[in-house]
């Protein structure tokens, strides 16, 4: 969750940058390997029971010693890391700016519309809508995060410079999708989270919020954003995880996965990443709460 902000931001863009991307960076080495699991699980096809479970998540290294097979949910490190370190920075950056865009020109028609305090809250929740929009431009690293982690045969020995220059605007594959699905997730992410904060927790400056209050809005507010998120990351995740050479359209994945799997396919993965959200979400905005000001004393 991005940093609420009101009025002038105390700290410089770069220590912002610093601060969230130090965040950032911390986030991918704990989480790096649920993540793997969450999409591994939702690109298998194939029924789940206790005794297939191995082999679905740890793929060649089921059999294989304990620290070999937690190493092997570290694949396609070097493009996650890329991924999430500059989503991070766009995150904690690019969420406020969007606020203070949206409170500067559009404030007096979100409060005639949905009054002064609902008003507040709707543009923290259009601006987090916006910011998920926006990382559209961040999808050729998630894709390569992606098939490193389910498919990494689609590499085939090539480096990521080859990479980009051949397959150039297939990277792309399911930018619509990413959209449809970024849209109202990050709507979510902020919105449950602001409207926690506001009804439940009474908080009405969100910068003030306490430790303990930003933990209860932001297991909230991410638990929702996932939650609806899932059946578009899904198909999402199955368009991006194909070879390079094949372009999936969304609504076969979408007709195929209904026809042999059933509806509850699209949530596939869902409970490994609300396990984690929690931790995840209060582990990176404290950090980086905690950095920027840091970094704000020295640039």
């Amino acid at each position: 969750m991005s940093p609420p902000t009101s009025g002038k931001s105390k700290e410089s863009g770069t220590a912002r940058i610093l601060g969230s991307g130090a965040s950032g960076v911390a986030e991918l080495l704990v989480f790096h390997p649920v993540d793997t699991v969450a999409k591994r699980l939702m690109s298998n096809k194939a029924n789940v029971s206790f005794s297939a479970l191995s082999p679905i998540v740890f793929r060649d290294y089921a059999t294989a010693s304990l620290p070999k097979k937690l190493m092997s949910l570290f694949p396609g490190l070097g493009y996650a890391a890329g991924y999430k370190v500059s989503q991070r920075i766009y995150k904690f950056g690019g969420q406020p700016w969007f606020n203070e865009i949206i409170t500067r020109n559009y404030k007096d028609e979100f409060t005639r519309i949905f009054g002064e305090r609902k008003g507040k809250m709707m543009m923290q929740a259009t601006a987090g809508s916006l910011t998920g929009i926006g990382e559209v431009v961040l999808l050729p690293l998630d894709a390569l995060k992606i098939k490193r982690q389910v498919n990494p045969e689609a590499f085939r020995g090539r480096g990521v410079l080859r990479i980009f220059m051949e397959e150039g605007t297939t990277l792309y594959r399911g930018w619509g999708w990413t959209m449809a699905r970024n849209a109202p997730g990050s709507f979510a992410l902020f919105g449950a989270s602001a409207v926690t904060k506001e009804y439940a927790l009474g908080v009405t400056d969100y910068s003030k919020a306490t430790w303990t209050q930003n933990f209860i809005a932001s297991i909230a507010g991410a638990v929702a954003s996932i939650t609806i998120a899932a059946p578009l990351d899904t198909v999402k995740t199955r368009i991006q995880n194909a070879n390079f050479e094949q372009k999936v359209p969304g609504l076969t994945v979408v007709r195929d996965l209904i026809r042999n799997e059933g509806p509850t396919a699209f949530f596939k993965g869902l409970t490994p990443k609300i396990l984690v959200v929690g931790p995840k979400l209060v582990f990176s905005y404290t950090l980086a709460q905690s950095l920027i000001p840091f970094f704000g004393k020295y640039v």
